[in-house]
């Protein structure tokens, strides 16, 4: 190996771990913060000294109502994920194999939707809501976060979709599988990939929603864990309880971190499907 090949090489090392350094140093600073007394919180050494868990047991206190957050929040994003996958399974299959008119023109209808920004439709639904007896409930943060979720899902699944071969449904229905059989036993099944990505990529997105869930509940009770977190109040009247908010923080990414590493073969397959035939 040559000294420019080496250099190369250890240029391209240096590289990742200052990429890798730089997307974990904020998670790290939070998880560092969040194991702090609250009179050290301002402390900027790198390694908590002495370590504490108070701010990890203030969260669960009745008076923060952080479990039910949480539960909100599984709720809210895991319904959203479940229905936005169900329903754009279906349309994207559909744009995917039908050949009809203006087939591209409404698929970019579809993902221009979800080009409007949430304030923009916050205060419409809001007085929708409200009419129709909506505010302080689930569907309330669902429907909504699905206006995003959606279309963004179909834009991704028409994609995978459209890399299957159409012979694999033909051979299926020549055994004897009829159009629906070959769909759920064939396609579904190769396009796990593609499915399991957005599932993470919608999750991820419905988790962190923060302004629906804001606006649409005024209730402690059926906050999502975001808003809870916005809300969360110190000794007094002025202190900002950082140390909580960062323990929050952790908690709340942990199950994101969780998902992403039980089904990250899933993603990287889902994520580099057709990049190469």
């Amino acid at each position: 190996m040559t000294t420019t090949a080496k250099w190369r090489g250890r240029l391209l090392y240096a590289g990742v771990v200052a990429v890798v350094a730089y997307c974990l140093a904020p998670f790290y600073w939070m998880l560092v913060s969040s194991l702090r007394r609250t009179s050290d919180i301002f402390d900027t050494s790198l390694v908590p000294s002495p370590v504490s868990f108070d701010n990890y047991r203030s969260l669960f206190g009745a008076s923060q109502g952080f479990t039910r957050a949480l539960l909100n929040s599984l709720v809210v994003a895991g319904t959203t994920t479940v229905l936005a996958l169900l329903l754009a399974t279906f349309t994207a299959y559909a744009m995917a194999r039908l050949e009809f008119r203006f087939k591209r023109l409404i698929l970019t209808l579809i993902i221009a939707t979800s080009m409007f920004p949430v304030v923009s439709i916050v205060v419409p639904l809001l007085k929708l809501f409200t009419d129709i007896g909506w505010i302080n409930t689930y569907q309330a943060m669902i429907v909504p976060s699905m206006s995003f979720a959606l279309p963004l899902a179909v834009w991704n699944l028409t994609t995978f979709f459209r890399q299957m071969p159409h012979e694999l449904e033909h051979a299926a229905m020549v055994d004897g599988c009829t159009r629906g059989q070959a769909f759920r036993k064939i396609v579904i099944p190769l396009a796990a990939p593609g499915i399991f990505t957005t599932a993470i990529i919608t999750f991820i997105a419905a988790w962190n929603e923060f302004l629906i869930a804001l606006s649409m509940t005024n209730r402690p009770d059926m906050q999502t864990a975001p808003v809870a977190i916005s809300k969360f109040t110190g000794a007094t009247t002025y202190e900002t309880p950082f140390g909580s908010q960062m323990a929050a923080g952790v908690l709340v990414t942990i199950p994101l971190v969780v998902m992403v590493l039980l089904f990250q073969r899933r993603i990287v397959a889902g994520l580099t499907a057709g990049a190469a035939k």
